[in-house]
């Protein structure tokens, strides 16, 4: 018992309501996507071609998308957590900004640089004939520019928690850099990774606005689930029951989500 009243505090409970209100705001809205699925034809509706074609994109290209985000992630929290205080700052800032752009902005910034007039879409199309945008690898590009921010930030976060003090017993024990990467900076910065690169995927097969502007909605090629809820609700494509049910495999995954990572936080309770 002292343990919850030390929790407790001295929050005023009349902010009790206005936190109930906020919680209702959060949760009804997902009540009502539930009880609006039609759950006779739950499983025909998400095993449809179109839905199936919609799905198995998203997780290809978010499995493709996130094990990006894991080779330039990693070394990027690296860089930021054993940074002095104003670059950590100042990179940890840049990290942030596609967290608070709207997605329609990253969308319209990717395809100004790998378009047809863009400066590495020129490159790429004049030396190797390769045209991006529009294409299923442009769907893997959107969503590692929204993805890469959580896993940067989870690591960079989990790194400075666990601080140097262990790094540097080991190398004056004679540990090279890469040993004491592998054997103790790592390992003890897995919680965070593990957090990371699950927030990672669940936010890449989650994208849709940075993916719609430079992917395109190409049913097949770059038509994420995301985006068929969208074309269905939008009276095309596959039907309403079909957009309900891929919205609940997308509310299904983001549940998982939070247990994953809630399992994983250093001090969770069990």
């Amino acid at each position: 018992m002292s343990g919850a009243r030390e929790t407790q505090g001295f929050v005023p409970p009349v902010l009790a309501v206005p936190a109930v209100v906020g919680l209702a705001l959060l949760i009804v809205p997902l009540g009502a996507l539930v009880a609006r699925a039609e759950w006779s034809t739950l499983w025909a509706d998400i095993t449809a071609p179109a839905a199936v074609d919609a799905l198995w994109l998203s997780v290809r290209t978010g499995v493709i998308a996130t094990a990006i985000c894991l080779v330039l992630g990693v070394p990027l929290a690296l860089l930021i957590a054993r940074s002095g205080p104003r670059v950590a700052g100042l990179l940890r800032a840049l990290v942030t900004v596609p967290l608070v752009l709207p997605p329609m902005v990253g969308g319209v910034a990717l395809l100004y640089l790998f378009g047809r007039n863009g400066a590495l879409g020129q490159l790429l199309d004049a030396w190797l004939g390769i045209r991006v945008p529009f294409t299923t690898p442009a769907v893997v590009l959107a969503q590692t520019f929204v993805a890469l921010p959580f896993l940067v930030l989870a690591v960079e976060g989990s790194l400075r928690t666990s601080g140097v003090a262990f790094e540097r017993t080991a190398a004056t024990l004679g540990a090279g850099r890469w040993r004491i990467l592998w054997r103790i900076t790592l390992p003890l910065a897995a919680p965070g990774l593990v957090a990371g690169t699950v927030l990672c995927f669940a936010r890449a097969i989650g994208e849709f606005g940075a993916t719609a502007l430079f992917a395109g909605n190409a049913p097949g090629v770059t038509q994420t689930m995301p985006l068929a809820i969208y074309t269905a609700f939008n009276g095309s494509g596959v039907g309403q029951g079909t957009a309900v049910a891929l919205s609940l495999l997308l509310l299904v995954t983001a549940l998982t989500v939070l247990l994953l990572v809630r399992a994983w936080r250093p001090g969770a309770a069990r």
